[in-house]
């Protein structure tokens, strides 16, 4: 069967064009809605907000159930497509190259800016240990043995102990393993390969029945974030935090927007694409709450299956740009608050034991904080780990910070893997980037709808598949056969 791509648009009328939704049937819409009313319950009923961070855990739990089967299909599948272990091992090798390139020019920006900006110097402020004591007893207990203990956490205990303790980088070795495997076996792995597909299309299913709760998690988070500690940002820490916002920026709009321009596509642009994306995790502090949307939307846009799959969950372990911005400014203000003089070979230290103890962190809620506690136990002689008691108070706004850089970076970062390995369809971007709401998710994420190509995705060695782009819930129609003879999917002339 001839795989559908999604490239050029139609010549002349070939769709006709669909209605918009309206503004108020738009996921953003009600997201803002919510986190507005999160801001005025928490400023307006603190002591009632400070109770509601159930609703965000409840919504980011819901999401992640998903999230490990999900990841482990669509890696499995993605590889297994491919045909060919040695482009999926350049795959591979490309990825991590990348995103190791990308923490470390993370880390040392915020190293730059943190002592060029300075918002410790001369505070001499105390704290109290026991502020910063179930950080650091966590840390403890996460704490990896240095290169040895980083490589043996990679691998789960068992082959479904990476599924129930929900962690990606485990799962996605598995997942690895489980693609070599069924390639290995050439035609007589078509059936895992369906059934592995069947599955995933389920967990999508699922997704999309999650997401009509994402408004009430976002109202939960921000009431909760606003109420338990709104009051608590004042002076020094909020020159910090602001310190933080504002290195994050830069960041994105300096580094990743030049990124963006040398892989040919507007930063400004694709982040108005996923503005739903960047809501939710604005209201829920956690980029894994959007992790199967973003996967989707990115395949939508022109990316191949195969790298969308291996890239995004890798991204999420290895990619954590704000994780790791964090760590280096958050260090270096413990230091600058307590009086504490690091010199400058001793930050370089620093920084490259970051770029190693950042990876494999999880892309929740409060995961920076303690990886930061795990990092300064390290160096616990230079800088009091009990220092991070600090910043405990105004972690959680920081969080919001960390998930959105995170989130985008790893969304830029797919697409620019993408483009170097050649699977970036560059003409469909182009046009996705350009009218938004040619993307309709809750029709890309119907299985039935996702089922429609099943056949054409699973036959090893053949081009990936993407699903058919989707107009306002409405399946584009094919253009005229090309001179290869495969079917394109093209976007709607609809402007």
């Amino acid at each position: 069967m001839p795989s559908l791509r999604r490239t050029d648009p139609p010549a002349g009328d070939a769709a006709a064009p669909a209605p918009r939704k309206r503004f108020t049937r738009q996921l953003y819409f009600w997201v803002l809605v919510a986190i507005a009313l999160g801001i005025a319950v928490g400023i307006a009923f603190p002591a009632q907000a400070s109770q509601m961070k159930w609703l965000a855990d409840l919504f980011i739990k819901l999401v992640k159930v998903v999230i490990a089967p999900t990841i482990f299909c669509t890696v499995v599948v993605g590889i297994a497509n491919l045909g060919n272990l040695a482009k999926a091992g350049g795959l591979a090798l490309r990825t991590v190259v990348y995103f190791t390139a990308t923490t470390l020019i993370a880390l040392a920006i915020g190293l730059v800016t943190i002592n060029i900006l300075r918002p410790g110097v001369g505070l001499g402020l105390s704290f109290d240990e026991a502020d910063a004591a179930d950080t650091i007893s966590e840390a403890s207990s996460t704490e990896a043995e240095g290169i040895s203990g980083f490589i043996l956490h990679l691998v789960p205990d068992s082959f479904f102990s990476a599924f129930v303790d929900g962690q990606l980088i485990q799962v996605l070795v598995v997942a690895i393993l489980v693609a070599c495997a069924l390639t290995m076996l050439g035609s007589r792995a078509q059936g895992a390969i369906r059934g592995l597909t069947t599955i995933q299309d389920v967990m999508f299913g699922v997704i999309k029945i999650v997401m009509y709760a994402a408004p009430i998690g976002a109202f939960g988070g921000m009431a909760y974030t606003i109420g338990e500690y709104g009051g608590q940002i004042l002076g020094s820490l909020a020159y910090f935090m602001l310190s933080f916002y504002a290195t994050c920026l830069l960041f994105i709009v300096v580094f990743l927007g030049l990124v963006s321009r040398i892989t040919g596509f507007s930063l400004m642009k694709f982040i108005r694409l996923i503005r739903d994306e960047l809501l939710i995790v604005l209201g829920t502090s956690s980029s894994e709450s959007v992790l199967p949307r973003m996967m989707t939307k990115l395949e939508a846009s022109g990316a191949k299956k195969s790298v969308v799959g291996l890239t995004i969950p890798t991204g999420y372990s290895f990619n954590l740009d704000g994780t790791a911005i964090y760590m280096t400014m958050g260090a270096i203000f413990i230091a600058q608050a307590t009086g504490v003089e690091v010199g400058v070979w001793t930050q370089v230290g620093l920084l490259l034991f970051m770029l190693l103890s950042s990876k494999g962190a999880a892309g929740v809620s409060g995961a920076g904080l303690v990886t930061l506690a795990a990092s300064l136990a390290a160096f616990d002689s230079v800088i009091p780990l009990a220092g991070i008691a600090l910043i405990v108070g105004i972690d959680r706004f920081m969080s919001e910070a960390r998930a959105l850089t995170n989130l985008i970076g790893n969304g830029v970062g797919t697409l620019v893997i993408a483009r170097w390995t050649g699977d970036l369809d560059r003409e469909r971007l182009s046009y996705v980037l350009d009218n938004p709401n040619s993307i309709d998710m809750d029709e890309l994420m119907r299985v039935d709808n996702a089922a429609a190509d099943t056949d054409a995705d699973t036959a090893p060695g053949t081009e990936d598949a993407a699903r058919p782009a989707q107009v306002d819930g409405e399946a584009v129609p094919d253009g005229a056969a090309d001179p290869s003879g495969d079917r394109k999917a093209a976007p709607s002339a609809a402007g």
